[in-house]
């Protein structure tokens, strides 16, 4: 007589590594513990992705289990409890030593110039690490230098970011020379690094060889014109950079002059962020003539730079023409109705805007209607932030009737704005037969229970997202 032995299921191994994809970290654990062969199954998977928090995973368990993670995020209280400073760089140096490990988070730990020199020596050797962050750690000048040492023979890091560390301008000269000659790394983030002119101005050289970096941000350093200046020239040569981020360094108008300068023979940039930097009319007089023959920019970011009418209406002339440019971010200026105006008209024709951020401009009224009538025949806007704007109930009447015919706009943003019940009452009567509108954010809109009892309703029907918080 033939026996028949069926294995079960859970007894084949293929079955059980489908499972553990599925399965979360504590599940994972429970897992591991059955048996050694359900262990050699589920421990790859619970180790694959780790955040080392105070009171686990063990760093001797993570030791034993290195070779099996390719993230890892290492938390403040953790990398306190570990007894001594010696022992922290000894566990980041051993970590990032392992041949598997692709991510390294290291979010406000005070690593300082020594960490820094850890992870530098062990990155000459690493062939695997593509991510490394190390976001306020304390590093300055020193540690910068050590990491720019690793990334002229490192070959595998395509992101590093040092943001929120004081390396100063002497940081970034030394990250400079690495990058004439490192050809992996694609992201860095130098925000808030205390950086001034002579490092902007290193990074502009090294910019006009570099064939790699394709996002450089410097939000809030201490640039002035020299150093955007340079980095304007380098613009003009360089070939692979698509973002580059210059919030708030009051670089002031004469340098987006030069920016603008720049975009006239780029070919390559996508998103310039020039936020916070006092550019004013002028400064956005200059960005619009250039953007008339640009062909590649699709993200212009200019929130808070004293933009006024004059400055809205050359934007506005560059809309009719420009078919390239997907978001326009004006938010916190002064651009006013007559901006809104000019700016609604220039809609009725653009077929490729579609972001527009108008949030805290006193548009009022008389603007948000303009926006009105443009929003009844513009066909490719999606988004429309215009918080705080001192719109009414007429206004918020206005862009009612608008969603009635409008079939494309999925997001529109009203917070801080006096619309009252009729404002939102006649939202309501909109939201009843717009089928696209997916998200409306009326938090602060200074109405009552009659409006919250009309888009309740609406709600109720609908699958729109309210936000009312």
């Amino acid at each position: 007589m033939n026996m028949m032995f069926r294995t079960h299921p859970l007894d084949l191994y293929e079955i059980r590594s489908i499972i553990a994809s599925s399965l979360d970290l504590q599940d994972l654990a429970s897992c591991a513990r059955v048996s050694q062969d359900w262990n050699n199954t589920f421990t790859p998977s619970l180790y694959n992705s780790v955040v080392l928090l105070k009171h686990g995973p063990s760093v001797e368990s993570i030791e034993r289990n290195k070779h099996f993670m390719q993230h890892l995020t290492i938390s403040w209280p953790a990398y306190e409890k570990l007894s001594s400073t010696s022992a922290r760089e000894n566990v980041l140096s051993s970590i990032i030593a392992n041949s598997t490990l692709t991510t390294l988070n290291s979010y406000s730990n005070p690593i300082g110039d020594n960490g820094a020199q850890a992870l530098s020596e062990a990155l000459r050797t690493n062939s695997t690490l593509t991510t490394l962050n190390l976001h306020n750690n304390s590093i300055r000048s020193n540690g910068a230098q050590a990491l720019s040492e690793s990334l002229k023979t490192n070959s595998t890091l395509a992101t590093l970011c040092l943001e929120a560390n004081s390396i100063r301008s002497n940081g970034a000269v030394a990250l400079s020379e690495a990058l004439k000659t490192n050809s992996t790394l694609a992201t860095l983030d130098l925000a808030d690094c205390s950086i001034k002119d002579n490092g902007a101005v290193a990074l502009a050289e090294a910019l006009k060889t570099n064939s790699t970096l394709i996002t450089l941000t410097l939000r809030s350093n201490s640039i002035r014109s020299n150093g955007a200046q340079a980095l304007s020239e380098a613009l003009k040569t360089n070939s692979t950079l698509t973002t580059l981020d210059l919030n708030r360094n009051s670089i002031g108008p004469n340098v987006a002059v030069a920016m603008s300068e720049a975009l006239k023979t780029n070919s390559t940039l996508t998103t310039l962020d020039l936020s916070y930097n006092w550019i004013g009319d002028n400064g956005a007089v200059a960005l619009s003539e250039a953007l008339k023959t640009n062909l590649t920019l699709t993200t212009l970011v200019l929130n808070g730079n004293s933009i006024e009418d004059n400055g809205a209406v050359a934007l506005s002339e560059l809309l009719k023409t420009n078919s390239t440019l997907a978001t326009l971010c004006l938010g916190a200026n002064s651009i006013g109705p007559n901006g809104a105006v000019a700016l609604s008209e220039a809609l009725k024709t653009n077929s490729t805007l579609t972001t527009l951020a108008l949030n805290g401009n006193l548009i009022e009224d008389n603007g948000a209607v303009a926006l009105s009538e443009a929003l009844k025949t513009n066909s490719t806007l999606t988004t429309l932030y215009l918080g705080a704007n001192s719109i009414g109930p007429n206004g918020a009447a206005a862009l009612s009737e608008a969603l009635k015919a409008n079939s494309t706009l999925t997001t529109l943003a009203l917070p801080y704005n006096s619309i009252g019940d009729n404002g939102a009452v006649a939202l309501s009567k909109a939201l009843k037969t717009n089928s696209t509108l997916a998200t409306l954010e009326l938090a602060d809109c200074s109405f009552e229970d009659n409006g919250t009892v009309a888009l309740s309703k609406v709600f109720k029907a609908g699958t729109w997202k309210i936000d009312k918080s």
